[in-house]
């Protein structure tokens, strides 16, 4: 790892004006657990590194006027045990509890998730089925951005070189909602999803019609996606087996996946729509 300059703010108006000098390359670090391998291996070369983890504004999971705020710096491991998301966005927090391993579940922050713009992310689908949104802030001022805008390709994001993520917000789900995140991966933990999917729906006063349906897919595109025919065509539709299975093909064609040394097209298509009916067959009635 070559040499490079270290530097831990205790203000976000500090960290946003360090990030703001063009005099060295500047990258700023969270949890670490993705920017430390790329350090390593060389694929990342920064000369400064301004180190998040003192900025108090950055922490923390509430609840203000009907809309969820998790700050920047919050941990997987935080996310996944708060009473506040499992009680009212619990898709979010059974994503968290899937991530990685401990060690990294109590280390990596669901932005710097967002940032890294992988699209086998597992927190990002709940974010996308939530309709969230994130705020990106710079040293001149700050402007919210829908989740599903924030990445424009493997890897890559519309964040400015001087802008930083600094907190998430969405509106948490009804009571009654319905909600699940499911992932496909070779093991069941410490693997990278093959397929994701994650789905909220709201029913209507009998429970027997979708009246709003959310559902978004991971690592079956070059970013995660909405599988907005699926939803389209559930809107409206009975709770039957029949109705599902439909949308469950429906949303095997709207994944486009890659073959790559983790799966192949055939296998993630059929998959991400089985998670569909894996999700949501406990509800459905007889035909």
């Amino acid at each position: 790892m070559r040499d490079f300059e270290y530097l831990a703010p205790c203000t976000l108006s500090e960290a946003l004006q360090l990030l703001a000098q063009e005099d060295v390359h500047t990258w700023p670090l969270a949890g670490g657990t993705d920017l430390l391998v790329r350090m390593k291996d060389g694929s990342v070369k920064p000369g400064r590194i301004v180190d998040l983890s003192r900025v108090a504004e950055l922490n923390g999971i509430s609840e203000e006027e009907g809309i969820i705020r998790i700050g920047a710096m919050t941990r997987y491991s935080e996310v996944a045990s708060s009473p506040l998301i499992q009680a009212k966005a619990p898709l979010l927090s059974e994503a968290c509890r899937q991530i990685g391993s401990w060690q990294i579940r109590n280390l990596g922050t669901l932005a710097g998730n967002l940032v890294n713009a992988s699209p086998a992310a597992d927190s990002v689908p709940p974010l996308f089925a939530l309709d969230a949104e994130v705020i990106l802030a710079n040293h001149r001022g700050e402007r919210a951005v829908p989740v599903a805008l924030l990445a424009e390709g493997p890897g890559r994001t519309c964040l400015g070189k001087d802008e930083l993520l600094t907190s998430i917000r969405f509106r948490p789900l009804p009571e009654a909602a319905v909600s699940f995140f499911l992932r496909a991966g070779q093991r069941r933990a410490l693997a990278i999803s093959k397929t994701s999917l994650a789905f909220t729906g709201i029913l209507d006063d009998r429970r027997s019609t979708w009246k709003e349906v959310r559902i978004a897919l991971g690592a079956v595109a070059p970013t995660v996606i909405r599988a907005h025919r699926a939803e389209t065509y559930l809107v409206g539709k009975p709770l039957r087996r029949k109705v599902l299975e439909e949308a469950a093909a429906i949303v095997s064609e709207e994944a486009k996946p890659i073959t790559d040394v983790r799966s192949t097209i055939e296998y993630r298509r059929l998959v991400t729509g089985n998670l569909l009916i894996q999700g949501l067959w406990p509800l459905m009635k007889e035909d």
